[in-house]
């Protein structure tokens, strides 16, 4: 079987489904299901429905998986988004609130994902758990954020949490830290699937557990899993039920994403009259972003496409910003209706994102994904709103953390904005090297935050230390070459300055 499967890629590579490759196909779905019906055994019974559920629907992604060839795209089928269908914020914006905010509101739910660790930024546990300011996590902001809401327009905003396996336990313990707070919180987990061989493309899994050396046969699906584990949960039944009408969905680190009163009346009041299942908040690309996924027409539908889909020969031109201006922030405001209507006729349609991963044993693996934007074609009425950059803030790297952590942002109410001390209201580019990844190297290498108000570039390499009060302006570059270590001394003003090797301050 091994050396079939092996020229699996090759025979379904060329055009035309040709006897050969059916018959593997089917083959090797035959031995996905049975491995599948294998591992099924081993599940105990408390945990029996839940595991079935779970590789039904890995077993419906690799289904898909053999039956696709190729880019998921049609090159030649692209098209710039009419005009209509990506709406200026300020044109949001101009219509105002409604009198009735606390109505509008109440038929909100706000939905974080929070599957993901921390492990890119050296720590353990779930990256929803990192201090970001004045000892607030990621966590503690989005809590603050939503119970200032329902404190200020006495509503009932609920927050709901959708965990990984990774990240489930540890953040149900930090939960009881809120109950006193006026916010409800529910939680449930994306679906845990199993890894498969790249060679043999059957699951690297022999049994459900998934702790010793089982704990790398194992993964969550990407966030394109929330529209079946939130139906499946329960929860989205529950919250038709209590009259909710939209989710607001956005990345856990993204802290620019709080709830927005205008577009959410956008929604609720509808200037046609036709209600809009689906927004997605795009921002401007930079420089920066030429990698993030963009809304485009395709036959005849708003989809967002990223640049895994793109065939290679025209990357360059997915990159080029003249072209496609515009990228997903991940914020997302969806139709609970909708999302059920979909959801019961089978109907959410996601590319599939084939993932490659190496594991500590070196063996190599696939992970099947989905992202939830792709989703953006399967509803009705879908509008992407062009938003201002203030609203995509994702604390990925350190360098990031840097920036929120500095006087560039005034905290109120667990929601950050720029100082207005600020001329500019661009953020400064912050590269930190490899001695800051870690965010307890991070820590210890800055006495305290630098005054960065009027810094517009900062390339950090090296062993570099700084003292308390210092302040950076203009383009500031420290690289210390190796071997050598520089300490920027307390209450230091570095302004257009290059500072290398050996310590030496020159103009810049």
């Amino acid at each position: 079987m091994a050396e079939e499967t092996g020229d699996l890629s090759k025979a379904m590579s060329q055009d035309g489904a040709s006897q050969f490759q059916e018959v593997i196909r089917q083959e090797l779905e035959f031995s996905v299901k049975k491995e599948l019906e294998k591992i099924l055994t081993t599940a105990p019974s408390h945990e029996f429905e839940h595991t079935k559920k779970d590789l039904d629907g890995f077993r419906k992604l690799f289904h898909r998986f053999l039956q696709e060839k190729g880019p998921s795209v049609d090159w030649g089928k692209i098209q710039r988004p009419p005009e209509d269908s990506i709406q200026p914020y300020e044109k949001i914006k101009a219509r105002g609130l409604p009198d009735n905010i606390s109505s509008v509101l109440n038929k909100l739910v706000v939905v974080k994902l929070n599957g993901g660790l921390g492990t890119s930024m050296g720590c353990k546990g779930p990256k929803s758990l990192i201090g970001v300011r004045n000892e607030n996590t990621f966590l503690d902001l989005t809590v603050q954020q939503i119970e200032h809401l329902n404190k200020s327009y006495n509503t009932d905003v609920p927050l709901v949490l959708m965990n990984s396996f990774n990240t489930d336990e540890d953040t149900k313990k930090i939960l009881q830290k809120y109950n006193h707070c006026r916010v409800k919180i529910y939680t449930f987990n994306q679906s845990r699937y199993p890894r498969i061989n790249k060679e043999s493309l059957l699951p690297v899994a022999k049994d459900v557990s998934y702790s010793g050396e089982n704990t790398e046969a194992w993964y969550p699906p990407g966030h394109g899993d929330i529209y079946a584990s939130f139906y499946n949960s329960g929860l989205l039944d529950t919250f038709i039920g209590e009259g909710k009408e939209y989710i607001f969905v956005s990345n856990i680190d993204n802290l620019g994403a709080t709830v927005d009163l205008y577009i959410l009346n956008h929604l609720m009041n509808p200037p046609n009259g036709k209600p809009c299942e689906f927004v997605m908040e795009v921002t401007n690309k930079t420089r920066a972003d030429v990698k993030g996924g963009t809304l485009t027409q395709y036959e005849g539908k708003l989809r967002l496409v990223e640049i895994a889909q793109v065939p290679k020969a025209h990357v360059d031109e997915f990159k080029s910003v003249s072209k496609f201006k515009i990228f997903n922030t991940n914020n997302l405001w969806i139709s609970l209706a909708a999302v059920k209507r979909l959801q019961e006729q089978n109907a959410i349609d996601m590319e599939i994102i084939v993932n490659p991963k190496t594991l500590d044993g070196g063996l190599n693996v696939i992970q099947l994904e989905t992202a939830v934007g792709a989703a953006i074609k399967s509803f009705e009425n879908s509008l992407g709103i062009n938003v201002p950059r203030s609203r995509f803030l994702p604390v990925k790297t350190t360098s990031d953390l840097l920036l929120v952590m500095s006087n560039l942002y005034s905290l109120n109410a667990g929601s950050l904005t720029m100082s207005e001390k600020r001329e500019f209201p661009t953020v400064p580019l912050v590269k930190l090297g490899s001695s800051f990844t870690k965010v307890q190297d991070y820590l210890r290498r800055f006495e305290s935050i630098p005054d960065m108000l009027e810094l517009d570039h900062l390339t950090v390499s090296g062993d570099v230390t700084f003292g308390k009060n210092v302040s950076l302006k203009g383009t500031v570059i420290i690289i210390a070459n190796h071997g050598d270590r520089i300490d920027i001394p307390p209450g230091a003003v570095l302004e257009n300055k290059i500072v290398s090797g050996n310590l030496r301050i020159l103009d810049h």
